[in-house]
């Protein structure tokens, strides 16, 4: 079995940031007075339950948080003045998912809800349903409606790692059967926990089945080291050059991200490559972090600034004051520890389309400091960060018992010290070098086509810009799981910060 695959191009991720847990609660009551779920009229009774009761959760917390609240007419606080006309509404609007979508404003991208928050929790930490095979997938030929997968990386510890497959490979089907825009989400991304990958190659621009299947099972729980790689190069001029892949930024991985900047910091390195290709975002706290390491010489200076709905911050400054809006550079972790910090006065960024969220603001955070160079792809343009909004029925986070729903909406932009935060558009690198899937190398190998750019631009070694004019984002296919995965997650509990 065959097919053209003329001008393939790399999987683009989607992208979103996530922040932490929060309340319904509304800003317009008084701070310690919940909004009645039950209503009672003289000719109108109705109890909040199943659906109607989460389409209410999805309302409330759309109106306190939504960063486009006051733009969005259906989430005007009007619609609290009678009670009688909100129970009709929320009657009108029983299905939580469709009315979630009604209720998003034209600019959103980003937002979502969830029916499970255990799995969105766990995703959050790097957990989650995983074979350990990281792939993106491409429609295989040109008006065809056949897809193609192919390898980017394989887990440590998982189940294929240690198997018959490896970054660089393709796959064109699932059990026998061959994969197809109608088919692949049911196939590599449904219940079943067990599968078998049929392989194929890309002979003379067409995809052949070569008849090695590759079978594999998920673990449902499968924690992941976000630190792919760290190691050290000797460049031609005896300099010692660090490489780190960071693959998400999770908070409670802040210590082991420390002790490779030990080993950094023991090798006396002079220039520092940061690998965000495959990182979709995460914790801020831990990215503000990452670039307390680089750098270390901005002790509590402002790294980012947040900026929520006009009824959000103008609450927060005025009972917590503009501190509770930054985010500064920090010396010590949380449990005390004092940073490795480099003092680098600049870093080279590897950067893809899946690039998102806290690894833009990273980047956009830095770059009001030190040089920051990008080589790779422009980011995804992620300005924007959302928070886990859970459905809260008391003061002590106690989640409502009769649904597992929470929801993802966009809460606020964030800016570096200098304001700035409109890169919709993505960031923008200083070599751009798209990542070729036929060509992809070995991750940490000085061969890789990326790192090897990045070293030679370090040394000196080659300095023109290298554009692969060949791939068409037109063959992309979109992961379905991706949208939970780019994320910038702010730890800040909104819930009692309200109440």
């Amino acid at each position: 079995m065959y097919h053209n695959i003329a001008n393939i191009k790399l999987y683009l991720f989607l992208i979103l940031i996530l922040p932490i847990v929060h309340c319904s609660k509304d800003l317009t009551t008084d701070a310690n007075n919940e909004f009645d779920r039950n209503f009672d009229t003289d000719d109108l009774t109705i109890n909040l339950e199943g659906d109607l009761q989460i389409s209410d959760f999805v309302w409330k917390g759309l109106n306190e948080f939504y960063y486009w609240q006051d733009q969005v007419s259906e989430l005007s606080d009007e619609k609290l003045i009678d009670e009688k006309e909100y129970a009709d509404y929320i009657k009108n609007n029983s299905n939580p998912d469709l009315f979630f979508e009604s209720l998003k404003h034209s600019d959103d991208r980003f937002s979502w809800i969830q029916n499970n928050y255990v799995e969105l929790e766990n995703n959050l930490q790097g957990v989650f349903a995983t074979n350990g095979v990281e792939f993106g997938l491409l429609y295989a030929c040109e008006n065809c409606n056949e897809v193609l997968g192919y390898v980017k990386y394989i887990y440590k510890g998982s189940n294929a790692d240690g198997k018959n497959i490896k970054r660089g490979d393709f796959f064109n089907g699932v059990n026998g059967t061959i994969l197809n825009d109608s088919n692949y989400i049911s196939l590599l991304f449904g219940e079943n926990l067990n599968y078998s990958l049929n392989m194929a190659t890309i002979e003379n621009g067409k995809v052949i089945s070569n008849g090695v299947n590759v079978e594999l099972t998920k673990e449902e729980n499968f924690e992941t080291n976000p630190i792919h790689i760290s190691k050290t190069f000797d460049i031609q001029n005896g300099d010692q050059v660090g490489y780190l892949m960071y693959n998400q930024f999770v908070a409670n991985k802040s210590v082991n991200l420390n002790d490779v900047f030990a080993e950094f910091k023991n090798k006396n390195i002079n220039n520092l490559i940061v690998d965000l290709r495959y990182n979709g975002g995460g914790s801020v706290k831990n990215c503000v972090e990452l670039a307390s390491m680089i750098t270390g010489q901005f002790e509590s200076g402002v790294f980012a600034q947040e900026q929520w709905n006009n009824k959000l911050i103008s609450y927060l400054e005025k009972r917590f004051g503009s501190e509770s809006l930054i985010n500064r550079f920090v010396d010590t972790l949380s449990n005390g520890s004092p940073i490795n910090s480099l003092k680098l006065d600049q870093v080279y960024v590897i950067t893809s389309s899946e690039s998102a969220s806290a690894s833009e603001l990273l980047i956009n955070g830095l770059s009001s400091y030190i040089e920051v160079i990008q080589i790779g792809e422009p980011t995804v343009g992620k300005n924007v960060g959302s928070i886990t909004v859970y459905d809260y029925i008391d003061n002590e986070k106690t989640k409502n018992p009769d649904h597992t729903y929470a929801m993802q909406p966009i809460v606020l932009k964030m800016a570096n010290s200098d304001g700035y935060a409109d890169y919709t558009e993505g960031l923008q690198p200083d070599r751009l070098i798209e990542e070729d899937i036929t060509n992809l190398g070995v991750l940490g190998n000085i061969g890789e086509p990326l790192l090897n750019s990045t070293l030679n631009l370090i040394s000196g070694t080659k300095k023109e810009v290298l554009i692969n004019p060949k791939l068409n984002k037109k063959f992309l296919i979109i992961d379905p799981l991706m949208l939970e995965r780019q994320k910038m997650i702010i730890e800040k509990n909104i819930n009692y910060l309200l109440r």
